[in-house]
C-alpha cells in the first residue's frame, strides 16, 4: 500500500495550477498534492462547499471557482478568474467526469450526451481556454488531462464512458501536437480502478469489486493519492521533453482485460 509521507515537490514553487473537477475524487487530491508542493492553486467544480473548504485551507494561495465546465462562457470566465488572482496560468489538470453505464441496446440518447459532455465537450472546452491564456502569456505551460484505461479495454455498459475517454486519448495527443510550437505540453494520466465518489456506487454493489480484482495485478483498487504522483510529473518540467503521452497508472489492470459482470447472473 501506498504512504501519503514524504511526497515530491515536483518543483512546484510558485507556480499558478488549475484543477478542473477538484471537488472529491483524484481532482481533489491532485490540488491537495500541488498545495502542499508549493503551488498556488485554483480549484473548480460544482459543489462550492467543497471548494470552499479547500480554500480556506490556505486562503493566500488557493481559489475557488464554482463552473459548469461543460458551459463555454463559464470556462472562460474560471481561466480569467485563475489570471486575476495569481497573475498567470503555468499548468492545468483537468478531471471532470460524468458516468452513466447500460448495455447499447438500452442505453438513452440522454445518458451518452451526459458522458460526451462531461468528457470529452468539457475537456475540449477546457483545453481551449487554458492553451489559449498560455498562448497569450508567451512562456509555455502544460496541460494534464484524466482519462481512463476504459480508453483502450472495452467493457460491457461502458460504451458512452469508454467511448468518451477514447477521444478524450486523441485529443491530447492531437493537442500536443497543435501546441508544442507554443511550448506548451499535452498529457494525459490514464487511471485504473480508484476509489472515488464516481466509483462508489458501482463497486458497492455485492462481488463487483471481487471481479475488479481479479483482473488487477496489484488486487486492490487505487487511492486517489496514489494518482497524484504519476499526474504531478507530468504537469511538471520533470516532464519537459514529454508530450502527447499517455501515462497509464492502473495497478496492471490493462494486462489483463476488462471484467466480465456476467458471472454475477
Amino acid at each position: 500500500m501506498t504512504s501519503k509521507k514524504g511526497s515530491a515537490n515536483w518543483h512546484y514553487d510558485d507556480k499558478v495550477a488549475l484543477v478542473v473537477g477538484a471537488s472529491s475524487g483524484i481532482g481533489l487530491a491532485i490540488a491537495e498534492r500541488l498545495l502542499a508542493s508549493g503551488a498556488r492553486v485554483a480549484v473548480v467544480g460544482r459543489r462550492t462547499s467543497e471548494l470552499e473548504a479547500f480554500q480556506a485551507r490556505s486562503p493566500e494561495r488557493a481559489v475557488a471557482i464554482t463552473a459548469d465546465v461543460t458551459d463555454a462562457d463559464q470556462v472562460a470566465r474560471m481561466v480569467q478568474h485563475t489570471v486575476e488572482a495569481f497573475g498567470r496560468l503555468d499548468v492545468a489538470f483537468n478531471v471532470a467526469a460524468n458516468l452513466r453505464l447500460g448495455q447499447i441496446v438500452d442505453l438513452s440518447e440522454a445518458d451518452w450526451d451526459a458522458v460526451q459532455d462531461g468528457v470529452l465537450r468539457s475537456a475540449f472546452i477546457c483545453v481551449k481556454h487554458q492553451a489559449g491564456q498560455m498562448i497569450r502569456q508567451g512562456v509555455g505551460g502544460a496541460i494534464v488531462n484524466v482519462t481512463s484505461v476504459s480508453a483502450h479495454i472495452p467493457g460491457r455498459g461502458a460504451a458512452a464512458y469508454s467511448s468518451a475517454k477514447a477521444g478524450l486519448e486523441m485529443l491530447t495527443r492531437t493537442a500536443a501536437l497543435e501546441l508544442a510550437e507554443h511550448s506548451i505540453r499535452v498529457n494525459a494520466l490514464s487511471p485504473g480502478l480508484v476509489n472515488t465518489p464516481l466509483t462508489e456506487p458501482v463497486l458497492a454493489q455485492p462481488g463487483v469489486l471481487d471481479i475488479y480484482r481479479q483482473r488487477i495485478a496489484q488486487d486492490r483498487a487505487a487511492d486517489p493519492f496514489e494518482m497524484t504522483g504519476p499526474a504531478l510529473f507530468l504537469g511538471s518540467d520533470e516532464a519537459s521533453y514529454v508530450t502527447g503521452s499517455i501515462l497509464v497508472a492502473d495497478g496492471g489492470w490493462s494486462q489483463t482485460g476488462y471484467p466480465d459482470f456476467r458471472q454475477l447472473a
